[in-house]
């Protein structure tokens, strides 16, 4: 006997239209810091697809993992929990750990978000973020408002990190075709096999104490001073 299993079309509503907001060409736009490729490139640090794998390794594991993934974690801990408090206090607080350029387009973008997706909580606790946003008492970081429609669109914090960070990692490697000679159909296949690295993260237990320090900096950026890590912006 066959089992026909029903589906509904609540979660698949629910990607499809974070989708939309997470894709960065339309409307909202988006912002990735190259955290020193231009450098690494240069400097031969980076030079063929095994090297730019690594690199786009230890940015997960450096950067992601102890920074962006940590104000995930306590965005969702302090939503689930309905802490307002908390919620707002992270926001307003996320950006101390930036540099000028980044912090300033965190919240740029963060708020071309919120023009776009405003009106779109359901959730009382997010509701009230907006609100706190929209009295100008929050700074809406970018990778806060993001975290809080997911949430209300009930995708789990492990989905919603995945999602955002190969966002991150094909518009960081689409930047080597023009400043490299690797291939694109090489970049593709490597992109995938870094899916293995994100499947074996332990998200339920991320350190949630945040820190900037980022060793892609210490080796590399401080010894070729006359060229700065790169914002792109849409």
């Amino acid at each position: 006997m066959v089992k026909h299993i029903t589906h509904t079309n609540t979660h698949l509503k629910s990607l499809a239209r974070f989708m939309q907001i997470l894709d960065g060409s339309f409307p909202s736009g988006v912002f990735v810091h190259s955290f020193g490729l231009e450098p690494h490139i240069l400097k031969e640090k980076v030079f063929d697809i095994c090297s730019l794998k690594i690199y786009l390794e230890n940015l997960i594991l450096d950067q992601y993992l102890k920074m962006e993934f940590v104000a995930v974690s306590k965005a969702y801990d302090a939503l689930e929990n309905s802490k307002l408090s908390l919620i707002k206090k992270l926001d307003n607080s996320y950006d101390s750990f930036l540099t000028f350029d980044y912090a300033k387009a965190s919240k740029d973008i963060g708020q071309n978000y919120f023009a776009q997706i405003k009106n779109l909580p359901k959730k009382q606790i997010v509701k009230e973020y907006f609100s706190l946003i929209n009295e100008k008492k929050a700074n809406a970081n970018e990778i806060i408002v993001l975290s809080s429609i997911a949430f209300d669109m009930d995708i789990s914090k492990d989905d919603f990190i995945v999602m955002w960070t190969k966002k991150n990692l094909v518009n960081i490697a689409m930047t080597t075709l023009k400043i490299s000679r690797i291939k694109p159909s090489e970049i593709q296949k490597m992109l995938f096999e870094i899916d293995d690295i994100l499947e074996n993260i332990d998200y339920e237990n991320i350190d949630l104490k945040l820190t900037n320090f980022n060793p892609l900096f210490e080796e590399v950026i401080f010894s070729h001073k006359n060229l700065e890590p790169k914002l792109f912006v849409t």
